[in-house]
C-alpha cells in the first residue's frame, strides 16, 4: 500500500515498505573532489559509517538540511555534547514534559538499579540519582558518570521530537557500555516502529550500532571514505537479498570492523586471521597499514558474501584465500564477474593472443575470454593429468617415479572417497599442487600430449591468479596457510590436526627475530602487503 504524506512546505514525499523517497545530492569539494553524493530513498534508521576525517558529520549536516527543506524538523545532537547545550536542553525537557521524565525514569530504573528524579535547588531543577542498593542520593551534575548522562541525552532526544523530526546522533556510542549501546539502538528500532514519519540518522564508529536484520535495511548505510564521495546500495536483486538473508544471521560484531575502514582484510578461519595478524609489522613498505584489520569469517563460501556485500556497498575488500576457491564456491563466482577482472582481461588480450590461440580453439576465441573460461580450460587439463595419474596408481603403481608417489596416492584416495572426482575441488587443487612442485617428472612421466600441456597449466594459473588479484582477491598458490608453514612440511590439501600444526608454528613465529621471520614468512608477507596496498 502507498501513502502520501503532507508536510509543510506542501510538499509530497512517497512512503513505501517503511522507505521514503527524498532526492538528495550533497557536494563537498574540498572532500570528494567534482564527485556529488545522490541517494534518493532513506529508510527510517540510516547509519552513517566510515573511518576518521572522511566527512560523516558534514554529510549529515548536509543531508539533514535538505530533509528540512522537504518539512523536516531538523535536531542534531552532536559529538561534542557539552558545547551545545545538550544537558541544559536535556534537564529543561524532562521539567516541562511529565510524558518524557516518566519513560526515561523508568527505563533508567530497570537500566541501572537507580532511581533518578529532579529537584528544584535554588530555582533550578538539578537531577538527582538515588542508588536503591545502599540507600544513597547524589547530584549527577557534580558525579563523574558520563555513561549516565549521556543515555540520559539519548534517551530525552529519542522520546521528546515528535511529527516529522529529521534527529541525527552523533557518535551515540560515547561513554557507553556495549549493552547499553545495544539497547539503545533496540530502542531507537522500537520508537520508529511506532512513529513512521520520524527520520534517524546514526553518525558511528561503533558495531554495536550495525544492527542490520534485514537485506533492505543495508540500504540505509552509508560508507564514508578517505578523498572519495561516500557510496550506499540503492537497491537489491532478487539473487543478492537471498544470499544476504541467509547471511546476516552469521554477521556478528566482530564481522563488523569493516564498514569503519576501507583496510580490511578478509581470511577464511582463525589461524590464518593469528598468522596474517602477526605478520602485520613486518611488511617492507610504508604504503599504509593504518587502520589494517585480519578479519575471518569461517570459509570460502562467507568470503563470497563478506566480498559481494563490500562490493554493494563501495567498500575495497581484501581478500586472501585458500587455492580451492578457485575450483568451487561464492567467492569464484564474485571475483570472476567483478569489473576490475574483467579490466584487467581486456588489457591482456593483445599480449596474451598467442597463448589464448595455443589454449583455445577458433570457436571460442570468437566470444570474450573471461577468468571463468580460463579456469575451466584450467580444470580441463587438470582433470586429465589427475585421471592418468589415478590410473597408473590402480594398475601398475611401481612405475610411478618416487617423487610422484606421495602425489598419486593423495589422488587415488580422493577418487576413491568421490564419485566423478575430477569435478571436486580438492582433487584439482592436488593435481595444480603436483604441476607447481614436480613438473619435471611429470613432464617424464606423462604422455607426450599431457606433458605438453604443463606449460599452459602453469600460465594460465598466473593469468588467473593475477585476475584475482585485479579484484583484491590474493589466491594462496602454495594450497592454504599450513603449506607455509616452517615447523611442519605438508604437500597436499587436504590437511589433518590443522589445530595442533597451528600451534607449533604461532609458538616458533612468536619467538623468532625478525630476521627469522622476514626469511621464514617472506612469501606470506609479500602477499599480505600485496592484500593491504590501498
Amino acid at each position: 500500500m502507498i501513502h502520501f504524506a503532507a508536510f509543510t512546505n506542501h510538499s509530497l514525499c512517497l512512503i513505501l515498505k517503511g522507505v521514503i523517497k527524498i532526492p538528495v545530492k550533497v557536494k563537498l569539494p574540498f572532500l570528494w573532489g567534482k564527485a556529488v553524493f545522490k541517494k534518493d530513498t532513506w529508510p527510517h534508521i540510516n547509519l552513517i559509517v566510515g573511518p576518521n576525517g572522511s566527512g560523516k558529520t558534514l554529510l549529515a549536516q548536509a543531508i539533514s538540511q535538505q530533509f528540512k527543506k522537504k518539512g523536516y524538523a531538523v535536531k542534531i545532537l552532536k559529538a561534542e555534547r557539552d558545547k551545545d547545550n545538550s544537558e541544559k536542553e536535556t534537564v529543561a525537557i524532562l521539567r516541562t514534559n511529565d510524558e518524557v521524565r516518566y519513560k526515561v525514569q523508568k527505563v533508567l530504573s530497570s537500566m541501572f538499579g537507580k532511581t533518578i528524579t529532579f529537584r528544584e535547588v535554588k530555582g533550578s531543577l538539578v537531577p538527582v540519582v538515588t542508588n536503591r542498593a545502599w540507600n544513597v542520593e547524589y547530584n549527577l551534575q557534580e558525579v563523574e558518570c558520563h555513561g549516565l548522562k549521556e543515555i540520559l541525552t539519548l534517551l530525552v532526544t529519542l522520546y521528546a521530537n515528535t511529527g516529522n523530526t529529521c534527529i541525527v546522533f552523533d557518535e551515540p556510542e560515547l561513554h557507553l557500555h556495549p549493552q547499553f549501546q545495544h539497547f539503545f539502538a533496540e530502542e531507537l528500532r522500537r520508537v520508529s516502529k511506532r512513529h513512521p514519519k520520524r527520520m534517524y540518522f546514526l553518525i558511528t564508529h561503533s558495531p554495536f550500532f550495525i544492527d542490520l536484520r534485514f537485506p533492505e535495511e543495508l540500504l540505509g548505510v552509508i560508507v564514508c571514505h578517505t578523498n572519495r564521495e561516500p557510496t550506499h546500495i540503492d537497491s537489491l536483486k532478487g539473487k543478492d537479498e537471498d544470499l544476504l538473508r541467509r547471511f546476516l544471521p552469521r554477521f556478528n560484531t566482530y564481522h563488523k570492523q569493516f564498514f569503519f575502514s576501507d583496510n580490511q582484510v578478509f581470511v577464511e578461519g582463525y589461524t590464518d586471521q593469528q598468522l596474517f595478524t602477526n605478520l602485520l609489522p613486518y611488511l617492507h613498505s610504508d604504503r599504509g597499514i593504518a587502520g589494517t584489520g585480519i578479519i575471518d569469517v569461517g570459509g570460502k563460501d562467507e568470503l563470497g558474501v563478506f566480498c559481494k556485500v563490500c562490493a554493494l556497498l563501495g567498500t575495497n575488500s581484501r581478500i586472501i584465500t585458500d587455492l580451492d576457491s578457485l575450483f568451487s564456491g561464492k567467492l569464484r563466482d564474485v571475483f570472476c564477474t567483478d569489473e576490475r577482472t574483467e579490466t584487467w582481461l581486456d588489457r591482456q588480450t593483445e599480449k596474451q593472443k598467442a597463448f589464448y590461440k595455443n589454449i583455445f580453439t577458433e570457436r571460442e576465441l570468437a566470444h570474450a575470454i573471461t577468468l571463468e573460461k580460463l579456469i575451466v580450460r584450467l580444470e580441463r587439463y587438470l582433470a586429465a593429468v589427475g585421471r592418468t595419474l589415478c590410473d597408473a596408481q590402480d594398475k601398475k603403481p611401481d612405475l610411478i617415479p618416487q617423487e610422484l608417489r606421495l602425489l598419486a596416492e593423495k589422488l587415488n584416495s580422493l577418487d576413491q572417497k568421490h564419485e566423478n572426482a575430477e569435478n571436486v575441488d580438492t582433487f584439482k587443487t592436488v593435481v595444480l599442487q603436483g604441476v607447481m612442485q614436480h613438473e619435471k617428472a611429470l613432464a617424464k612421466f606423462l604422455t607426450p600430449e599431457l606433458a605438453a600441456s604443463l606449460p599452459n597449466i602453469k600460465n594460465l594459473f598466473s593469468l588467473i591468479l593475477a585476475g584475482a588479484a585485479a579484484a583484491d582477491v590474493f589466491i594462496l598458490p602454495r594450497g592454504c596457510i599450513e603449506h607455509y608453514y616452517t615447523q611442519a612440511k605438508i604437500q597436499y590439501m587436504p590437511v589433518s590436526a590443522k589445530d595442533k600444526l597451528f600451534h607449533a608454528e604461532l609458538e616458533h613465529l612468536l619467538d623468532s627475530s625478525p630476521k627469522e621471520i622476514q626469511k621464514d614468512y617472506g612469501e606470506l608477507i609479500s602477499i599480505l602487503e600485496n592484500a593491504c596496498a590501498r
